[in-house]
């Protein structure tokens, strides 16, 4: 972000608790405008917590919340015509039409984008006189990102946008956020998974337990954070997760640790994955070691470093593991 420039959003000492849970606990962010920002994490990382306070639907307990200059306390008003919301879970009417309802969300607004231009932008001209009862999962979340746009925002919240959609339905909405990032909109995106953040974000935060244990472009988190490839591989017989059980192949871990290009290594439910540099040098040397170790290969396959590798490596377990 250029010095002196006003981000879209500024987060400094957030902090949110119910009973005894501290859903956000100390977060300090900035997002530039025009910047697609991902918040990342499970389901309890407290993302949505911070994207509800930064929409003005939940107080916060400590710390300020600034976007485009302004605050929910002094400039409400202004603040509900510059920005545009689709939360995690949207109930629309059931009688009303896709029309109606856009209609309905465009009345809010002082200026905006026409009903029929919201329509074409969320690819819904077909069920344009339908009764949302009557929608797919994925056109109701077409629809919400219409509500949200129809008012013509320069910061847009989405909150897990995909989640429980099929592949296709997915696709249609990341191509929906690539038309608002080439329209120069600023996009806050809350999602748990790690592939549509690399598809979609400029730059991610990784959260954990209330609080930001990451912050970069997708590409630099991978290449600060693990190697460039990952090995997984299983032996015959290794069923048990987590560890070496009685009866399984035992693997001699150290052996492998010693392998040039292997970095770390690590077992979940009977597949050792081992994040490796130089991947066409480093495989055939593991081949060999489990060969000389005499066990025998039930899988085995390589990927390219993602996100969920690095959640993996900051935390030591899976994103989904909550």
């Amino acid at each position: 972000m250029q010095a002196g420039a006003v981000p879209a959003l500024r987060i400094r000492g957030l902090r949110k608790a119910f009973v005894d849970v501290q859903a956000v606990n100390g977060i300090d962010l900035e997002v530039a405008k025009g910047e697609c920002f991902g918040l990342l994490g499970p389901n309890g990382a407290g993302k949505t917590t911070t994207i509800e306070i930064c929409e003005g639907l939940t107080d916060a307990d400590e710390g300020t919340v600034e976007l485009l200059g302004r605050n929910w306390k002094t400039g409400a008003d202004e603040l509900r015509q510059q920005i545009g919301i689709q939360l995690q879970e949207t109930q629309f009417p059931d009688k009303l039409t896709v029309e109606e309802t856009l209609r309905l969300f465009r009345s809010f607004y002082r200026s905006g984008i026409t009903v029929d231009e919201s329509i074409k932008l969320a690819q819904l001209e077909e069920k344009r006189r339908s009764r949302i009862g009557g929608l797919s999962g994925g056109q109701k979340q077409r629809l919400a990102m219409a509500t949200a746009l129809v008012g013509d925002p320069e910061l847009l919240f989405l909150d897990e946008p995909t989640t429980g959609l099929d592949p296709q339905a997915r696709r249609h909405l990341w191509d929906l956020v690539e038309e608002m990032k080439r329209e120069g909109r600023t996009i806050i995106l809350t999602t748990h998974y790690m592939d549509e953040a690399e598809q979609l974000c400029d730059r991610v935060a990784i959260m954990d337990h209330g609080k930001v244990i990451a912050l970069d472009t997708p590409k630099e988190l991978i290449a600060t954070v693990c190697s460039e490839d990952i090995v997984e591989f299983a032996v015959s017989g290794s069923q048990v997760p987590k560890c070496e059980g009685p009866g399984a192949p035992k693997v001699d871990v150290e052996a492998l640790k010693k392998i040039p290009g292997v970095q770390s290594h690590r077992v979940d439910d009977g597949v050792h994955q081992l994040s490796v540099s130089e991947l066409h040098t480093a495989v055939p040397r593991i081949f060999a070691a489990l060969e000389e170790q005499g066990l025998h290969l039930s899988e085995f396959r390589t990927h390219s470093a993602t996100l969920e590798d690095v959640f993996v490596r900051l935390t030591g377990r899976n994103l989904r593991d909550e």
